[in-house]
């Protein structure tokens, strides 16, 4: 990973994005429905992460963007030299009464790699890392919860552990408008995006309802 003191210098202008989702036609920058939250993903090339998000159910908007990282308001050709830090990252901002953060890290972590340090299949670099960033304290108990419970799938089936980064979230760049929605602007664009063959259980209870020190056990199919 380059250091602050590496990093390339960026910019203090943002780029100009669309007003809308080509999609879903909500504000891509907002403002958006009272108690309206944001996560934000990572899972490599976020072409394909965007669109497994858009089509969930609460999602009220979705937006490409870099995270994670040190330069402000970097281009693409910045952000792929690795130079600046950040992870290709997915806003995802949704609706608390129509879904939760365990139903979205569920697809999160059900439509990647966790388990390759930077890297999702040909992408190789550390914009490719897989990452969750916070802004609620519900959102980390979730993200923690997730991880343990699709780590043990994996290393029952045989894997190495998950590399994923879990940390609050900083500055959320947006990506150049030709990133925005681009799967759907071009339906046969690049995507490396796919069920992974892992099924990741989530608790019977939203996280922000599990009282300290208990164990919920994951829903029987």
């Amino acid at each position: 990973m380059v250091t602050a003191a590496e990093a390339l210098p960026g910019r203090p202008t943002p780029f100009t994005v669309p007003e809308r989702h080509e999609v879903l036609g909500t504000p891509l920058r907002g403002p958006w429905p009272e108690g309206t939250e944001v996560l934000y993903v990572a899972m490599g090339c976020f072409w394909g992460a965007e669109r497994i998000f858009w089509r969930l159910d609460g999602v009220v908007t979705t937006a490409a963007g870099y995270l994670g990282g040190f330069t402000p308001n970097p281009t693409y050709e910045e952000v792929c030299t690795g130079r600046t830090g950040h992870t290709e990252a997915v806003l995802v901002a949704y609706d608390p009464a129509r879904t939760d953060p365990e139903r979205l890290l569920k697809a999160f972590w059900e439509n990647h790699d966790p388990t390759t340090p930077n890297r999702q299949g040909n992408d190789v670099g550390t914009q490719y890392r897989s990452a969750i960033y916070w802004t609620t304290p519900g959102q980390q108990r979730a993200a923690e919860a997730t991880q343990e419970a699709f780590g043990r799938v994996l290393a029952d089936a045989g894997h190495g552990p998950i590399t994923t980064e879990l940390a609050p979230a900083g500055t959320f760049y947006y990506a150049e408008d030709y990133h925005q929605q681009y799967l759907h602007k071009n339906p046969g664009g690049y995507c490396n995006h796919g069920p992974n063959g892992y099924t990741c259980p989530v608790g019977l209870l939203r996280q922000d309802q599990v009282p300290a020190q208990v164990d919920v056990a994951p829903p029987n199919d």
